[in-house]
């Protein structure tokens, strides 16, 4: 069991366009522990902390050098979404956020804990993360103050804010797919998607990314990406079986005495998945 990792958002959420600024920030060669950090990207010397840990948790950046993905979406010639604004970009960058998992509060909260209860307060969340910690492995990393500040920023990198008191409430990057709400006695719930909410090339996308070099994808593992886009496992299948159809001879959907999985009959390149979708826009 890997370390769970808390703490390194300096308080802040990430701000819509934090990515792209942090991006090219790395790709004029800046370097964030430089003195001129603060005034190359205008913000205060705590904001330069948080994006480059955003740049990290989403999997933009490995020791600050930028990924594949990175150049891939922000590249100011060749980008295919320069400011992150497209509705598909988020998904892609929730699904990367989740899968990279070195915020493990979002993990944590899709995967695991969507599994105990569909509706919460700040406490049980609290208290689930502080059970999960509580062995082993994990020794010494549960810190309450770090846990609140850790859902904090978290809810306020999902939730829509339920009044209006200044705009800047609303420039979470992720605020926007409306995966979680709050009510008005501050509980917060999961928002059920539709095989329509979501972008059905972010799920191949997400399966040829989840299996690696192996050909088969269990259906457990189907179950967690269920979890992670917030959809019932029956949606999730039909998404599958359409794209099936779409990307013929590439994989085949199984279900057969019981045994469920995904089989992948050849290889295919993510990015050029996206390109399907990046192409027509």
């Amino acid at each position: 069991m890997a370390r769970y990792s808390f703490s390194g958002h300096e308080s802040f959420y990430c701000k819509s366009l934090w990515l792209k600024k942090g991006y090219d920030f790395l790709l004029q060669e800046y370097n964030f522990n430089a003195p001129d950090a603060v005034a190359e990207l205008g913000v205060g010397k705590n904001m330069v902390s948080s994006i480059r840990y955003w740049l990290k948790s989403f999997g933009l950046t490995i020791d600050d050098k930028l990924t594949e993905i990175a150049h891939y979406l922000f590249h100011p010639k060749t980008g295919k979404d320069k400011y992150g604004e497209d509705l598909t970009t988020l998904w892609l960058l929730h699904y990367l956020l989740i899968s990279t998992n070195l915020a493990s509060i979002y993990n944590l909260l899709f995967l695991s804990f969507q599994r105990e209860k569909r509706e919460f307060d700040k406490e049980q969340l609290q208290q689930f993360i502080k059970r999960k910690c509580d062995v082993p492995e994990q020794k010494n990393v549960y810190n309450e103050n770090t846990i609140n500040k850790d859902i904090r920023v978290m809810l306020q990198n999902y939730v829509m804010p339920n009044d209006l008191k200044s705009l800047e409430d609303f420039s979470a990057l992720l605020i926007n797919l409306n995966l979680l709400r709050m009510n008005e006695e501050k509980k917060y719930s999961f928002n059920s998607k539709s095989k329509d909410d979501i972008p059905s090339i972010i799920i191949l996308y997400a399966l040829i990314d989840i299996k690696g070099n192996d050909k088969t994808i269990s259906f457990d593992t189907l179950l967690d990406v269920s979890l992670l886009f917030c959809m019932p496992i029956t949606e999730l299948i039909s998404i599958i079986k359409n794209l099936e159809k779409e990307f013929p001879g590439i994989f085949a959907y199984n279900d057969n005495s019981g045994v469920r999985n995904v089989q992948f009959l050849t290889e295919i390149d993510k990015l050029e998945v996206l390109d399907r979708y990046y192409i027509e826009l």
